[in-house]
């Protein structure tokens, strides 16, 4: 299986997808941004959410032998931060998803249409 970008960031939607992530929003900053072709940004209900979100991201991403550079967040819950090379995905407890306000931040990037392969 190809292993680019694309596939990378539709490996991620699933994931969060499959745990019922709220508000799934994937953005093309590509020409934005060196560091990233992709941000997915998502939030749950509670922390558990939050980490299961999280932690089904990180194997799905592993089972399709995609790398996990790193997670920064992981012990307080509340804002985790995942880099996964092309694809960053922040995954939120709700109502740190809103004081951030990635979305306006990043209001430049176009946002991606998301399809379920599930």
């Amino acid at each position: 299986m190809e292993h680019t970008s694309k596939k990378l960031l539709q490996v991620v939607l699933d994931a969060c997808e499959d745990k019922l992530a709220q508000e799934v929003v994937a953005l093309d900053v590509a020409s934005l941004t060196p560091v990233a072709e992709y941000f997915v940004i998502t939030h749950g209900k509670n922390e558990k959410q939050v980490q299961a979100i999280v932690d089904a991201v990180e194997e799905a991403v592993e089972k399709e032998g995609f790398e996990v550079r790193s997670i920064e967040g992981k012990d307080g819950g509340k804002w985790i931060l995942m880099d996964l090379n092309d694809v960053i995905v922040h995954v939120f407890y709700y109502a740190d998803r809103e004081f951030y306000n990635l979305e306006k931040l990043w209001s430049d990037a176009p946002i991606v249409n998301i399809v379920s392969e599930n």
